[in-house]
Formats: C-alpha cells, sequence, structure tokens
C-alpha cells in the first residue's frame, strides 16, 4: 500500500516514522529529508492520505486535495472533532476518523514510534467501507472505535476537551497560591499534564466544541455533587471498580 502523509507535526511525524514497512511519503512546510517533499503533486498514486494539519487548517487541506488525488484514493483527517468535517461529500474516499493518542508536547521533534500502540482509533464509518484504513490502524496497534461524529464530538468533549479545560483552570486557580505549588506532588503533576497542551489544538477545540463541553461539566458538576453530598464509600467503590477495568 502507498500512504502519503500531511503535515509532520506530533501525529503525523509518529505516523511516519512507525509505517516502516510501508511506501510511505510525506508533505511538509516545517520538515525536510528523505521521502519529505513541499508539495501534493507526490501524493497523486497513493492509496491513503492521512491529513495531519491542525484543525483550523484541515477543511482547506482536504478542499486542495479534491484536484490532485482520483477517486479511488482514501483519506483521512486525525482531528479530534468530526462533524465539521464530515459535512462536504468529497470526489475521493474521505473517511474522517482520530487516534486517541498523543502527549502533551506538539512537533516533529517530540513524534516517536509507536505512539499509537494500544490505543483507540475512532473511524467515522462502517468496518467494510473503511478496510484500508484498518488495515493500517491494527499494523500499528491501535484499536478501531466506530461511531458517528455527533456521537465522537461529545465523547471527545467528556474525556477530552474537558479534562484539558480542567486542567488549565486547576492551574489557574493555584497560581497565585505559592505554597499550594510549592506542596504540589505527583497527583497534582497528573491531575495538570494537560495544561500543557498545544495551544493552537486547544483553541480550537475549546472554540469548535464548547456546547459539548459545557454539557460535560455540567455532568461533571452534578457528579461531584453525588459524590459529596451522597453514599461517598458506595459510590466511590463504582467508581474505582469501572476505572479498575480499563487501560488494562
Amino acid at each position: 500500500m502507498k500512504i502519503g502523509i500531511i503535515g509532520l507535526g506530533l501525529i503525523g511525524g509518529s505516523l511516519f516514522k512507525s509505517l516502516k514497512d510501508y511506501d510511505v511519503v510525506a508533505v511538509s512546510k516545517s520538515q525536510s529529508g528523505e521521502n519529505i517533499y513541499k508539495t501534493y503533486d507526490v501524493l497523486k498514486d497513493r492509496d491513503l492520505v492521512f491529513v495531519c494539519t491542525p484543525m483550523n487548517k484541515t477543511l482547506t487541506v482536504l478542499d486542495e486535495l479534491e484536484g490532485i488525488l482520483n477517486a479511488d484514493t482514501v483519506v483521512t483527517d486525525v482531528c479530534s472533532l468530526k462533524e465539521f468535517v464530515s459535512k462536504k461529500k468529497r470526489p475521493y474516499k474521505f473517511i474522517p476518523s482520530h487516534p486517541m493518542a498523543g502527549t502533551e508536547h506538539k512537533g516533529y521533534e517530540n513524534s516517536f514510534e509507536g505512539l499509537f500502540k494500544g490505543a483507540s482509533w475512532v473511524v467515522i464509518a462502517s468496518e467494510s467501507e473503511s478496510s484500508r484504513l484498518i488495515d493500517i490502524i491494527n499494523y500499528l496497534g491501535a484499536k478501531p472505535v466506530f461511531t458517528t461524529a455527533e456521537k465522537h464530538d461529545e465523547a471527545a468533549a467528556m474525556i477530552s476537551h474537558m479534562p484539558m479545560l480542567i486542567a488549565q483552570a486547576l492551574m489557574l486557580a493555584a497560581k497565585d497560591n505559592p505554597l499550594a505549588l510549592e506542596m504540589a506532588s505527583s497527583g497534582f503533576r497528573d491531575m495538570t499534564r494537560l495544561a500543557l497542551s498545544n495551544e493552537e489544538m486547544a483553541c480550537d477545540m475549546i472554540s469548535m466544541n464548547h456546547k459539548n463541553i459545557e454539557q460535560s461539566v455540567l455532568k461533571l458538576y452534578k457528579a461531584v455533587g453525588d459524590l459529596t453530598n451522597g453514599d461517598y464509600p458506595k459510590t466511590i467503590a463504582e467508581v474505582k471498580a469501572i476505572r479498575s477495568k480499563m487501560f488494562i
């Protein structure tokens, strides 16, 4: 399979470094080297193309590819929101997707082979429609998860976008308490890791998914009330039972 990658940041760079057994070319404005090019012409013969640009640039790239790729080319994006990319019908085979992998760092210099191993990879299509993409997801050691764009964005707000916002808010609340910052240890470190998230991506997530994030915050507020005003030992036992089965 011939694969193309547009954008060599954390996600695109990790794909580029991980797909060693495939014929891979990349298009990047910031990086140079073997099999890295500056124009989309090199993508004309690709079977599968990953668009790994920032969300605010993705629609432009998808539009530009319409005059270059053939109808049989499978194209996927890796944005953390799916409704906004799913609205337009494309002349190529567009399958929105989202690898649930990353770190608090950004850029090609922080990308690495193995980033996707064990991660869920959301696919906005049926398994039969996305077999070419699924082959690569499996090769990378990730697990395909099938859903709709709307359900994806609701879930992403709960488990990704809201936690990032809370980590940032926690740092904002603590910043004027020098003693608290001096006392902070591993728990605070882990809780605030996402405060270091790529600021361009964070701005896009907050502005484009704010309604779902607001609903998630309301559910969180209710959950805090359930914990503090209810049967705490019973509720926390239920929470621990669910959490202990995750990330195994």
